[in-house]
């Protein structure tokens, strides 16, 4: 009988696998090396990236305004989420809210601050990352995503009317009384727009990812300093107009937390500790 045992091109001798047993290493690595270029960072395509991010609003906002407006668990939601404030302490809110609608060119600023900064500020800092860091881009966007999507789950389950709906709460709706123009919350557009959405606030979600990835990539000191004092005058703002508590900003932070924990599982760090170009590959 023959040698049971091959050789190889370089002459040395190996072991076939015995029979009935199938070799599935190459297969398992092969699969492995497709999870690990999934997870590695690539150059972002422009017209992808539109893409995405276009038809990733589209979706979060037909899910959000298509959550049922249960208006009565909605206002109740608001009396607890009040009183809880009230025990805390913190409940600060109707008097923030009725000092600054006494300043009719603040409040109006504010109002139209609430209204448009939310979306340009965020796209204007997706742009630069593109531009800028293209390496930490796409790990940053999975944080923001992740976010946003996390925050659907709050609307669904805890419906929550702003400060400014409470029939008893003495607030001023400072969007309707100054005549706000472009906003959703309030006026002609309201009707496309879940007005019992406010647990969490995307406003302090999406301004504090702004504030930390300018904060941490950002190299001029002044636009540091920018980057942090935007989460912060967000925070006033939606106080101001009455459109959140103070918890639904903590909503926010909580949302946001998860949507940079699960970009640091999967990216294996944090945005910012990324190479800001994606490496070449030999």
């Amino acid at each position: 009988m023959g040698d049971a045992n091959t050789r190889t091109l370089d002459g040395l001798p190996t072991t076939p696998p015995p029979a009935g047993e199938r070799v599935d290493r190459p297969a398992s690595e092969g699969r492995l090396a497709r999870l690990a270029r999934l997870r590695s960072p690539r150059t972002p395509r422009l017209w992808f990236e539109i893409l995405l991010i276009a038809v990733s609003y589209w979706t979060y906002s037909l899910i959000r305004n298509a959550v049922p407006e249960q208006k009565a668990q909605a206002l109740k939601n608001a009396d607890w989420i009040w009183q809880a404030e009230h025990s805390l302490g913190i409940a600060v809110e109707h008097t923030v809210n009725h000092a600054v609608n006494g300043v009719t060119w603040l409040i109006v600023s504010m109002n139209y601050y609430y209204a448009t900064l939310h979306f340009i500020v965020t796209i204007g800092v997706l742009v630069w990352l593109y531009r800028w860091h293209p390496g930490r881009y796409a790990a940053a966007r999975l944080a923001l995503f992740a976010t946003t999507g996390v925050a659907l789950i709050g609307y669904y389950f805890y419906p929550l009317a702003p400060p400014r709906l409470m029939p008893d709460g003495g607030f001023v709706d400072t969007l309707i009384k100054h005549g706000t123009w472009g906003s959703m919350a309030s006026g002609n557009l309201a009707s496309m727009s879940n007005q019992y959405a406010a647990m969490p606030s995307m406003h302090i979600g999406w301004s504090l990812w702004c504030g930390i990835t300018i904060a941490l990539l950002a190299k001029p000191l002044w636009a540091k300093a920018l980057g942090l004092l935007y989460p912060t005058v967000t925070l006033l703002v939606i106080v101001s107009t009455a459109n959140h508590f103070w918890l639904d900003a903590v909503g926010g932070v909580l949302c946001l937390s998860f949507g940079f924990a699960l970009a640091g599982v999967w990216y294996g760090t944090l945005p910012h500790r990324l190479s800001r170009v994606v490496p070449a590959v030999a």
